[in-house]
């Protein structure tokens, strides 16, 4: 079904085609600012409520960017929920148990992967993942994130190289 723009959100068929258009990429996207798959799903659906609720007020032509926004912002709202909680929160320290050599050393490959993801600017860890992980190009990352392309290569050239520094055998 192509969905016009003279078509309403508030029929369940035109609601339906969006989300089924557009709650994966806008999960991924979201997931790669979590690290975390319950919140990303959950600011997801929480996304595409808000746009169910709102169906009147939004065109389909913009549903897209509608959902992406709330999604953003969602997030944005429990990253400083969660600043806030762990100012407060006790650290408790984790106990490790003993694997199998190969486990042992895919785990510290992950935790080094994890960690250099993590030290990377999240426009740079954003893109990286977008691009190696979805398979976007960078023109469609670049329409995402609001820059044009060349922001978006530089970006990539800057993710790729702090990895390589940071990660022996990359």
């Amino acid at each position: 079904m192509k969905i016009k723009n003279e078509d309403n959100i508030c029929n369940d068929k035109v609601f339906s085609e969006i989300f089924k258009a557009n709650s994966k990429t806008i999960y991924n996207y979201i997931y790669y600012k979590f690290g975390n798959e319950e919140k990303s799903y959950d600011a997801v659906q929480e996304a595409f409520v808000k746009l169910w609720e709102n169906c009147a007020k939004v065109s389909p032509a913009k549903a897209k960017s509608y959902v992406y926004t709330v999604a953003n912002n969602l997030y944005l709202n429990v990253i400083k929920a969660e600043k806030v909680r762990l100012k407060y929160a006790d650290k408790t320290l984790k106990t490790t148990h003993e694997t199998p050599e190969f486990l042992m050393e895919e785990s510290e490959f992950k935790a080094k992967l994890d960690h250099a993801l993590n030290n990377l600017p999240d426009n740079q860890r954003i893109t990286f993942l977008l691009n190696r992980i979805d398979g976007k190009k960078y023109k469609e990352i670049a329409a995402l994130e609001g820059v044009s392309v060349k922001a978006i290569e530089k970006r990539m050239h800057l993710a790729l190289k702090s990895l390589r520094e940071k990660i022996d055998g990359i």
